[in-house]
């Protein structure tokens, strides 16, 4: 599973949108091609981009099956290689945009004990 960090998009959405379209787009297509299932990594943004980065993710996803394309929004090291462990184990996740923030509940507990 690739990870592709995209950095450096406009705080505007319409801009990132319009920039993430133009200039990253090429780079997903090169990285689904050599390596199969694809994570994008954006950084933390308000509530603004949610909806062209899901929209994005989801259509990537649709296009790449059975290769399964994710995304990651924010978190720190910790929380995206929490998410990708957790990702390489969920064999039917794709087309997801997961929200990190490093910051999480802590443990979960089963309730078994």
């Amino acid at each position: 599973m690739a990870l592709l960090r995209v950095e450096g998009l406009p705080e505007g959405t319409l801009e990132a949108a319009a920039q993430f379209h133009a200039e990253v787009l090429p780079a997903v297509a090169a990285a689904l091609a050599e390596d199969g299932d694809l994570v994008l990594a954006f950084p933390a943004a308000d509530h603004t981009h949610h909806g062209w980065r899901l929209s994005a993710v989801r259509q990537l996803a649709r296009d790449a099956a059975p290769r399964r394309v994710n995304a990651l929004a924010g978190g720190d090291a910790a929380a995206i290689r929490a998410a990708l462990a957790y990702l390489a184990e969920a064999p039917g996740v794709t087309g997801q945009l997961l929200r990190l923030d490093g910051e999480g509940a802590g443990e979960v507990l089963s309730p078994l004990i």
